[in-house]
């Protein structure tokens, strides 16, 4: 980075996640030599990422500076938000300021990665507080998990708002509606700049409200006759709680499988959010329910191999079945990206006579976004009136729409980032004036690895070209003691017609390859391994059409 942002004069945005997709969510702000950072999520990893599930912004830009880090803010309690906190604090070692809610969740989070030190600062919505340079109004705004909060932070080069995740619900089923008057008074006093969500950027409208679920959901209960398992978003409470509410209208008790669920509905009773809602039937005690009077929440909307609804689609999980004529509701939407996944989970449930709704199959309202549309984001830039916009919070055409429609709006000037963009928003001209690095990072098992880890790039070439592993024994002269052992993985089937005589076949290969060897080469383990690989490669690619991974092991007797 050519600009030292931290001794210049100035207000400065850097998104060091989230502004090229949905998720890893990771941003930072610098004024007056302090850094602040808004959120710090996960994404979801898809096939170009073979074994893993989880991905993480890499926070190595914000571990560099960490002296003159104040602190972190998470707006609310979303896994895209919050979720990459407990798996990279120990790099940052800075307190971390949420709502009551959002607290809670992140509390458990660091509980399951015994984090015992770290500094959580529970900020109630509506409060000010002052973080460094940066003085912070957390606003309460409508969203689909409580506590969510918009950020209003004012510093000594000018006001400006970070968005998070909103929308304009007038009647949120878990918090309070967004309070115009709050962004309104802000915009009298001028705003320099408004970051902001552009997940709906290109939807016309407004994004409905989630009262309007909870009857939707009750209309297509009482359509069904067997058990109903509905899934979504397991941070969605607003919807565990409609969903509830429409089971109660329909005299059906409710279940949850899932241990995000769970987790997420543990803190929001912790935190006073179920009450008047009867209590959930426990996972053991669900075979003692009617199917008429069962409703079960299921974790896995987005088709996730190992979420509880994959497996029930599968046959796999034990202690609940879904069996012909039973309902899964899908009260969620496609993330981008993971449509065939969940044509798998819904072509499995297919196959096994359970009915399938989905928000296009009904004309009841059964899932309602959390964050604004086009109509919603209008008023937003209307209360502003923002110098600038810098979209974020989605891919690049989301970034591109919501910056096109900012200028329709009116707005003098839109910029455009990509991850790692550094731009100065005062004095001047709000520019984009250098870049930073930026990666992500994979959760594998029990590690975290850099998402170009050889490891990764490795299995994801042995998806398409599968391995032949070989071991061989020579003497000192170079002569084999006794037979070659070899194995074909992920290129043959032994069990079909002809294919055992490809592997007949790359038995003869090896013992020409080594006949064909000089005495001098076939006592050099170096030539005899790069010879042999080389050489099963070119066949393989002649009776298969594939050069596979492969690797020789030489030993010498």
């Amino acid at each position: 980075m050519s600009h030292d942002i931290f001794n210049e004069d100035g207000l400065f945005f850097i998104p060091l996640g989230g502004s090229e997709q949905f998720g890893v969510n990771l941003n930072v702000y610098v004024s007056n030599g302090d850094m602040l950072g808004v959120d710090c999520g996960i994404g979801f990893a898809d096939e170009a990422f073979p074994g893993i599930d989880l991905l993480l912004p890499d926070p190595t830009f914000v571990e560099d500076h960490k002296d003159v880090l104040q602190g972190f803010i998470i707006t609310h309690a979303h896994e895209d938000h919050i979720g990459a906190m407990a798996h990279i604090w120990k790099r940052l070692e800075c307190p971390i300021y949420c709502s009551p809610f959002t607290a809670r969740v992140l509390q458990k989070k660091f509980e399951e990665r015994n984090i015992r030190k770290a500094k959580i600062e529970i900020v109630q919505p509506g409060d000010v507080i002052q973080i460094g340079s940066f003085k912070v109004h957390f606003v309460p705004v409508s969203h689909s998990v409580p506590d969510t909060c918009s950020l209003i932070i004012d510093t000594d080069h000018g006001k400006f708002v970070h968005s998070g995740d909103w929308n304009l619900d007038p009647a949120p089923v878990t918090g309070v509606p967004t309070d115009g008057e709050i962004f309104k008074a802000a915009g009298k006093k001028g705003v320099l700049a408004y970051i902001g969500d552009s997940t709906n950027s290109e939807v016309d409208g407004r994004s409905g409200s989630e009262a309007d679920v909870a009857i939707g959901l009750e209309a297509e209960f009482k359509k069904c006759e067997g058990k109903i398992a509905v899934t979504t978003f397991s941070s969605n409470i607003g919807r565990v709680i409609s969903i509830a509410k429409a089971a109660k209208a329909c005299d059906r008790q409710v279940a949850v499988i899932g241990r995000s669920l769970h987790r997420m509905i543990g803190c929001a009773h912790d935190c006073g959010l179920m009450k008047g809602l009867p209590d959930f039937v426990s996972e053991g005690d669900i075979g003692l329910i009617p199917d008429n009077k069962l409703v079960v929440i299921v974790t896995g909307s987005q088709g996730e191999y190992r979420a509880a609804l994959a497996k029930i689609a599968r046959g796999d999980f034990k202690g609940f079945k879904l069996n012909k004529g039973d309902t899964v509701i899908f009260s969620a939407r496609a993330i981008p990206g993971n449509e065939t996944s969940i044509n798998q989970v819904k072509n499995n449930l297919s196959g096994a006579g359970i009915s399938i709704i989905s928000p296009r199959d009904t004309k009841n309202i059964i899932h309602v976004s959390g964050h604004p549309c086009r109509d919603e984001i209008a008023e937003m830039l209307q209360w502003l009136r923002p110098s600038v916009i810098v979209p974020v919070h989605g891919e690049r055409m989301q970034l591109d729409a919501h910056a096109a429609f900012a200028r329709q709006c009116q707005v003098p000037q839109a910029l455009v980032p990509s991850n790692g963009s550094v731009i100065r928003l005062a004095p001047g001209t709000p520019e984009i004036i250098d870049h930073v690095k930026t990666d992500i990072l994979a959760v594998d098992q029990k590690r975290v690895i850099n998402a170009s880890h050889q490891s990764i790039i490795a299995r994801r070439k042995l998806q398409y070209t599968g391995a032949v592993h070989i071991s061989l024994a020579l003497d000192a002269r170079g002569e084999l003691l006794g037979e070659p052992k070899f194995e074909m993985l992920g290129l043959i089937d032994v069990d079909f017609a002809g294919e055992k005589q490809i592997e007949d076949n790359l038995h003869n290969e090896i013992l020409d390859l080594l006949d064909d060897m000089s005495d001098e080469d076939a006592r050099d383990d170096h030539f005899v391994t790069e010879e042999l690989r080389i050489g099963i490669r070119r066949f393989c690619d002649h009776a298969l059409g594939i050069k596979p991974k492969t690797t020789v092991h030489v030993l010498r007797i």
